[in-house]
């Protein structure tokens, strides 16, 4: 019994069909990509792995005091909103 069901057989002919589409130079420089490629997966899976594994604590950023609320444009200073006039100054040319 061979690799995933497939027996010795079966993995000659599909090595030879691989052969055959890419030919022999190319074999090894798509051997050497998927092989970064399955390195890469892996390194992304285990970082993942620690990210969830990390307790809440440590990921929480500690601040003594809240962010200040942006200021809005649309109210003045007593909370009324402001009217056009106000925000506009006409001058004659």
């Amino acid at each position: 019994m061979g690799l995933g069901g497939f027996g010795m057989g079966e993995m000659v002919f599909i090595f030879l069909i691989v052969l055959l589409l890419f030919g022999a130079k190319r074999l090894p420089e798509i051997g050497s990509s998927l092989g970064k490629g399955i390195r890469e997966f892996k390194s992304s899976v285990r970082e993942i792995e620690h990210e969830l594994k990390v307790p809440d604590d440590t990921k929480k950023i500690h601040r003594s005091t809240p962010p200040p609320e942006p200021a809005s444009n649309d109210a003045s200073e007593d909370g009324e909103p402001r009217k056009l006039s106000d925000s506009v100054s006409t001058t004659d040319a």
